[in-house]
């Protein structure tokens, strides 16, 4: 039935006073434009009349003012029998049944993993290929380098001028962009030092080993060996001078968590684009490797090494760095090929990891 079919139901006999062309409204006062309410009646202008003849009035309408075409009694006897009717016999559960599986197979896809109906979850595998950069200088970078893994960009006005390239590319390339306020880019960069732009871009992934000694070039090189060290603004800050100085790459070891941070990505400055990590196996596999392709293995320590400023450095050499508080693996630091310190006044206990690592990059590169 349409909206504005009148409701069925029994209709009086002709001649009722109650009939469907009945003028008969009891004792209240008649409706319109004259009466309570001000409403105006059937027959006014763009006010349709009713379907039952009368001046607003349902033809079952009865004087006591009930709009329902069955008795009290009637209505109680279909309630009793539609409670006892088949509807109860079903399972309480499959009411919902629809309803519970949308849910349950979302649920099921986080679970699951790569056996979920949706595997991997769209929202999971976004998080892990993709990373939320900000600053200035991280951004170019990552656009300078490799366009292609931007996915999204947001800015605030005062940034457009600086960022028109960028812009144009996004545009060109359908790549969303947003304008938006300041304090919005606090809470998406989760920080202050935004400086105005944040970017959602793909994560690079770090390289085997293998594959980066076998396509490294002839001649002197110098990488990081990191080994524990996981403070972001410390990786960052290493970034940074690692590109300052020319580093070939950052080793991470095979079991090892560390990896680029939004926060280590602006405090690099641009450097993370430009110093390549790579994965490493088994560590004693990687050191065969790497002495293999002419390396010499330099553990750094707080005391009892050589004199950085004095010791010969040859030109293929890996520094390998301990952790921020716990240092190196001892027996890391046993397997290489020598021990190098940082000599100071004893004032304080040691320079911290990042700090100490722009001191060894330049005693390197003063010997090329």
């Amino acid at each position: 039935m349409r909206r504005d079919d009148p409701p069925r139901g029994p209709r009086k006999p002709p001649g009722s006073p109650y009939g469907a062309g009945g003028a008969h409204r009891g004792t209240g006062e008649p409706r319109g434009p004259g009466g309570p309410g001000g409403a105006a009646g059937p027959g006014a202008p763009g006010v349709p009349a009713s379907p039952g003849g009368g001046e607003g009035q349902g033809p079952w309408r009865e004087r006591g003012g009930s709009h329902h075409p069955h008795s009290r009694d009637q209505r109680r006897d279909q309630r009793t029998r539609h409670d006892g009717s088949e509807h109860d016999d079903r399972p309480r559960g499959s009411r919902h049944e629809r309803h519970d599986r949308g849910h349950q197979r979302r649920d099921d896809d986080d679970d699951q993993g790569d056996q979920g109906l949706g595997a991997p979850h769209s929202q999971r595998a976004r998080r892990d290929a993709e990373i939320r950069l900000y600053g200035l200088n991280a951004v170019r970078a990552v656009f300078a380098r490799r366009p292609q893994a931007l996915r999204k960009l947001y800015l605030d006005a005062p940034r457009i001028p600086q960022l028109q390239p960028m812009l144009a590319w996004c545009v060109a390339n359908r790549v969303g962009y947003r304008v938006v306020e300041t304090q919005d880019l606090d809470k998406l960069a989760a920080s202050g030092h935004h400086e105005g732009v944040v970017a959602e871009v793909l994560r690079e992934e770090a390289a085997p080993l293998s594959t980066w000694l076998r396509d490294l070039p002839a001649g002197p090189q110098l990488a990081l060996w990191l080994d524990g060290v996981g403070n972001p603004h410390n990786l960052g800050a290493i970034l940074r001078s690692a590109a300052h100085f020319g580093v070939s790459a950052v080793l991470l070891p095979k079991d090892s968590t560390l990896a680029l941070s939004g926060a280590a990505a602006r405090v690099a400055e641009g450097g993370a684009e430009a110093v390549p990590m790579v994965r490493m196996g088994r560590s004693d596999n990687a050191l065969a490797q790497l002495r293999g392709a002419g390396f010499e293995l330099a553990a750094t320590v707080v005391d009892g090494g050589e004199d950085v400023f004095a010791a010969p450095l040859p030109p293929r050499l890996i520094y390998v760095l301990g952790a921020e508080s716990e240092g190196m693996d001892r027996e890391l630091a046993a397997a290489c090929d020598r021990r190098l310190s940082i000599p100071g006044t004893g004032r304080v206990e040691s320079l911290n990891v990042a700090a100490a690592t722009a001191v060894l990059l330049a005693a390197w590169r003063s010997r090329r």
